[in-house]
């Protein structure tokens, strides 16, 4: 059994989204499990389907009118380096509402659920392919995995959106009584999950450099401070995840072809811009495509 996982990452999904298109396209891997945390659920669904040209579209041309309703961030730009600062009148608004996030995400819900149409979701679910979205239950502490297999479509749709729900800047959502919130916060890289469901084979897309190569900006408000602190906590937990992963392939005999971002993309994965993440797809195509070529077939198999 062969699985395609891709971690979170936010706009560097487009990186996984490339040599995803060039393992399905070029290598003609086919997959019986398809594993995604945050906006790697966003892509899973439709790589399952192959409808490669179609999630191309529509997720390098998010932007962040696409995502919030409430967008809790203003987007700087100084010496060509991109920083986030508060959007201090939504944030407040927010806050006199009473909602407990800095900000709303129902945009991303209703781009989940125009993009993905409920005639492919019967397709998904009626096939032999799985696809699974990875969430966190923060009121049981503990992560949860929803296979398209248990859930009508309207059901899977929220935890496609619930899976990228990266609070607090994004929705807090309760579901049956509890709090869930994005996957990353409990399993950036599902590795373990995938072996555990059978994957003998996977493929892992890590939406991060393999050695770390920079220093984090200075914190230079409590947006940046807040965005910095998470990036090392998800930085931490992903490492956690790929040497759990390791050590469960180990003893399974599976094996992990790991794809790593190659150079730093971006040091702030909330910005999404069309023209960067068009040429991260594109980097991540050539990216797969050097690899497969550096190693022979039966080191693949």
């Amino acid at each position: 059994m062969r699985a395609l996982v891709i971690s979170g990452g936010g706009s560097k999904g487009a990186f996984a989204g490339g040599v995803a298109q060039y393992l399905m396209e070029h290598e003609r891997h086919n997959y019986d499990l398809f594993l995604g945390t945050s906006t790697g659920s966003l892509l899973v669904s439709h790589l399952a389907l192959n409808n490669i040209e179609k999630i191309k579209q529509v997720f390098t041309n998010v932007n962040q009118g696409s995502i919030f309703d409430s967008c809790p961030f203003v987007i700087k730009k100084k010496k060509g380096v991109e920083t986030i600062g508060i959007n201090h009148f939504t944030v407040f608004l927010n806050l006199l509402k009473g909602f407990k996030t800095f900000g709303t995400s129902g945009h991303l819900k209703r781009l989940i659920k125009n993009t993905l149409t409920e005639v492919e979701f019967n397709t998904l679910k009626e096939g032999a392919t799985n696809i699974i979205v990875t969430v966190s239950n923060l009121s049981l502490n503990q992560v949860e995995y929803k296979s398209i297999k248990d859930f009508d479509y309207d059901e899977f749709c929220e935890w496609i959106w619930v899976s990228c729900n990266y609070t607090p800047f994004m929705s807090l959502v309760r579901k049956n009584g509890c709090e869930y919130a994005d996957g990353g916060l409990g399993s950036m890289v599902p590795i373990e999950e995938a072996i555990k469901r059978g994957a003998t084979v996977v493929d892992a897309i890590i939406l991060q450099t393999e050695v770390t190569q920079l220093n984090r900006m200075p914190s230079i408000n409590a947006f940046s401070l807040l965005t910095n602190m998470f990036a090392f906590m998800l930085d931490r937990i992903e490492s956690q995840n790929i040497r759990i992963g390791k050590f469960v392939a180990s003893n399974q005999n599976a094996i992990i072809n790991f794809y790593y971002t190659p150079t730093v993309l971006t040091t702030n994965s909330l910005i999404f811009e069309k023209e960067k993440m068009t040429k991260w797809w594109e980097r991540g195509f050539n990216y797969a495509k050097y690899k497969n070529e550096e190693v022979s077939p039966l080191e693949m198999e």
